[in-house]
This record gives structure tokens, C-alpha cells and sequence, in this order.
């Protein structure tokens, strides 16, 4: 009923024959809403160039700035129908494409396919976590991800098992220190002086293989 009365309102009220590009941001999402031709189109227009250069901004790779403005209009296709058009448009789909960002860094700091371990010397480890990096590394090299991965979890596998579980929980499935002590058990405490020790550990056993 509400998406009913936001349609009768958008088409009593705008001018007849009014281009797409006069219209505003909101205006073209309502316009779609009700299914005026290139109304999405026009929004594309609008917003691509912008988020690319958003977006390889975060994560430093242009080629993987195109993909993910793709994703984020994927998103806004499948969600443009419950956008509120009393709201601004812009920080809507700034806001999909900064958690696409997010999400692209944090994937790509924990895959195995960028491989060179910095651990800190300092014992806070909620700023100081384990990173993988490697500039050096095609993303396309199929045989070195199989490889790394490979290498990575036997390295995992050697670690004590105490060591082994928080190490896995918090970097290679990027649990939370509250997650992992629930999990596990044992106080904040705990979890941190083992994780700082299994982190240590790890890199000493794949330091070889680094080099």
C-alpha cells in the first residue's frame, strides 16, 4: 500500500515530458520504481565514473574498482524498489559501494594468494594483525593460488593444537576476539596471548618457504 501511494504521488506531481537528465537522483529512482524507460539507466550514467574512482581509491586496483561497481548496481537493482526516495540517493549507493570496498580489502588480507606475513612487535593485537602481501602476484596465476593456499593450511596444521584454533578462527575466517573466547572458551586474555604466539609460530615455520 505504502509502495502504491509513493507512485501515484511521483506521477501527479512531475512535470509532463520533463528530460531524465533534469531529473535529481531521487526523482530517477522513483521514476524507475514505477517503470519510466532509462531512468536506471540515467542513474548508471550518473554514478559509474564516480564509484570507479571511489572505489580504486580503497583498494588501490582500478581493474577490480570496475567489478565492484558492477556488484554495487546489482545491488541497487535488486534493492531500488524499498529505497526511500525522501532520501538521498547518493549516500545510499556510496554507502554499498564503501562495504563492497571493505569487504574487497578484507578478503583479499587474508587470501593466500598475497603471501608475505608482517607481524608487528607490538603485543596490541586488535591494530596489529597478521597480513599477507605480495605485490608481486598475478590474481590470474591459478596453480600459485592452489599452491599458496596449500602451504598455508599445512603450515596451520603444524601449529599446537590451542595455537591452531584461535590462529584459524581469527585469521582465516576473521572471527572476533569475543567470538573466538565464546568459542573456545577462555577469557579475552587468553585468546590474545595465543593468538600472538600462534602468529609468531607461523611465521617462523613459512618463513622458509618465502624466500
Amino acid at each position: 500500500m505504502a509502495q502504491t501511494k509513493v507512485r501515484t504521488k511521483v506521477l501527479t506531481t512531475e512535470p509532463a515530458g520533463r528530460p531524465l537528465p533534469t531529473l535529481t537522483d531521487e526523482e530517477l529512482a522513483a521514476a524507475h520504481q514505477v517503470g519510466v524507460r532509462g531512468a536506471f539507466q540515467e542513474l548508471y550514467d550518473r554514478y559509474r565514473d564516480r564509484l570507479v574512482h571511489f572505489i580504486a581509491r580503497k583498494t588501490g586496483d582500478w581493474d577490480r574498482a570496475e567489478d565492484l561497481v558492477q556488484e554495487a548496481f546489482i545491488r541497487v537493482t535488486r534493492h531500488l524498489h524499498r529505497f526511500d526516495t525522501e532520501k538521498k540517493f547518493s549516500t545510499w549507493v556510496y554507502t554499498i559501494a564503501s562495504n563492497l570496498s571493505k569487504n574487497e580489502l578484507r578478503n583479499r588480507s587474508r587470501n593466500p594468494l598475497v603471501l608475505f606475513q608482517r607481524l608487528a612487535g607490538s603485543t596490541d593485537d586488535d591494530h596489529r594483525p597478521l597480513q599477507f602481501e605480495d605485490s608481486s602476484m598475478r590474481p590470474d596465476d591459478l596453480y600459485r593460488k592452489r599452491y599458496l593456499r596449500q602451504l598455508v593450511e599445512r603450515t596451520v596444521d603444524e601449529l599446537p593444537e590451542h595455537h591452531r584454533l584461535v590462529f584459524r578462527l581469527r585469521e582465516l575466517e576473521g572471527r572476533s576476539y569475543e567470538e573466538i573466547a565464546a568459542i573456545t572458551g577462555v577469557n579475552l586474555g587468553t585468546v590474545k596471548s595465543r593468538l600472538h604466539r600462534a602468529r609468531n609460530s607461523f611465521a617462523e615455520r613459512i618463513e622458509p618457504y618465502l624466500n
